[in-house]
């Protein structure tokens, strides 16, 4: 792949293509803030609820079937390690004052609680955040039911709220979003928190899925770079928009080059 002029080049666009391949491209303490949600693993289950073919609990739902271009099934092992490569790319370009919002699922998995500890550990993770969402369904009678998702903030040592976001406690409530196509997207509200307390000018999000990042940032006058490998995501994200931005297909390494395209 050629080197990318970054970040000038892709701010408030989307650059359609593989994270850890285009996040190696942005050079050091060049992002102010990245607030994402990676891909659960959640089809890599001892259960029945995500594999295709093993019963109905999840027929109806999106996610049987993976995301648009990646099917969400890797081994355990596979899967940490490939989340501590995003992550270790994350610390590295957001600045001295920057952090990194990151959303995350704990999941019951053979009996165990798989907390997530083999992805985050050695970062330095500041404090966990816990997203409660309303409703949901439990059909395992050996635990309750599962009612939140966690969110670590992975702070850089000068990171710092705005005046009065201290007081936010550390559980909020949102509802899922709803009316989204997308088949895990998380609410507006949930974003536009995160970036309303920060002072950030350019956030990134490198699973940026329907573009509810570039989305909340948009409303509250701030700029963004999102990333995703879907083609159909990206079109999504970009038609979320108000004036949608261009989407920047990066074609895979092996044709080595960068190749613009407009999706309008």
């Amino acid at each position: 792949m050629e080197s990318l002029i970054f970040p000038d080049s892709f701010v408030n666009k989307f650059v359609c293509g593989n994270s850890v391949e285009v996040m190696a491209q942005i050079p050091d303490e060049s992002i102010d803030l990245i607030v994402t949600s990676p891909p659960y693993n959640l089809k890599n289950s001892t259960g029945n609820g995500m594999k295709d073919g093993r019963g109905g609990k999840w027929s109806n739902a999106a996610l049987i079937k993976g995301y648009a271009n990646y099917n969400d099934n890797m081994p355990h092992e596979e899967y940490a390690a490939w989340q501590r490569r995003c992550l270790t790319e994350m610390y590295r370009i957001i600045k001295d004052d920057g952090a990194i919002f990151y959303n995350h699922k704990w999941r019951v998995q053979g009996g165990l609680l798989q907390d997530r500890q083999d992805i985050v550990s050695g970062f330095p993770v500041r404090q966990i955040i816990i997203w409660r969402r309303k409703g949901g369904i439990n059909f395992n009678a050996g635990y309750f039911l599962p009612t939140y998702e966690v969110i670590y903030l992975i702070a850089k040592p000068n990171f710092k709220l705005v005046p009065k976001a201290n007081a936010y406690g550390d559980v909020w409530e949102f509802g899922q979003e709803l009316k989204n196509k997308h088949p895990a997207p998380y609410p507006v509200e949930l974003v536009d928190r995160i970036i309303g307390s920060t002072n950030a000018q350019l956030v990134l999000d490198p699973f940026m899925g329907s573009g509810t990042t570039a989305y909340a940032a948009k409303q509250l006058k701030r700029d963004f770079i999102g990333i995703d490998i879907s083609p159909e995501y990206c079109q999504m994200a970009a038609e979320r928009l108000t004036n949608p931005a261009s989407v920047y297909h990066v074609v895979p390494p092996s044709e080595n080059m960068l190749k613009q395209a407009s999706l309008f």
